[in-house]
């Protein structure tokens, strides 16, 4: 941050909850495996999950995320840092949090998300964002096929 410049508000975090019809077993290769997560985010995946590895994926043409795995128990809890690639990005790599929390809940899982350290004025693109992508792993995750990604389908290479 350059000298005499403020650092954004940050928001409320994004928290968002979905259920699926799969066991947490069964979900958490979609959020550490980059063959598996490309299914229903993104173009291409580097993911180390451990402590200090690497989060980048492209998630469609021009928009890359990346981020450092702060946290990884198996089957429970994913944490990474997150921002956006490319010079003058409102959120760079590292400005935000996300915590995905995987619950077993009867025959399936909660899956809770919470994206905090946005500013402002990325916060409801986000949280588009990550309606979006919550909805395809639903269907990944439990068996399905999410059909090509019309985000980009939108933005072809």
């Amino acid at each position: 941050m350059q000298q005499g410049a403020t650092e954004p508000p940050k928001t409320d975090p994004i928290e968002k909850e979905v259920w699926i019809a799969a066991r947490p077993e069964t979900i958490f290769p979609f959020l550490t495996d980059p063959k598996k997560l490309v299914l229903w985010k993104g173009l291409d995946a580097i993911l180390d999950p451990r402590p200090g590895g690497i989060y980048r994926c492209i998630v469609n043409p021009g928009n890359i995320a990346r981020g450092e795995y702060m946290a990884v128990v198996p089957f429970t809890l994913v944490r990474f840092t997150w921002g956006w690639e490319g010079e003058g990005s409102p959120v760079p790599p590292g400005a935000s949090i996300v915590e995905i929390t995987l619950i077993p809940q009867g025959s399936g899982t909660l899956l809770r998300l919470r994206h905090s350290g946005l500013p402002e004025t990325e916060r409801p693109q986000h949280a588009v964002g990550w309606d979006h992508f919550l909805q395809r792993l639903t269907v990944v995750a439990a068996g399905g096929d999410p059909g090509p990604d019309p985000w980009v389908q939108r933005n072809p290479m």
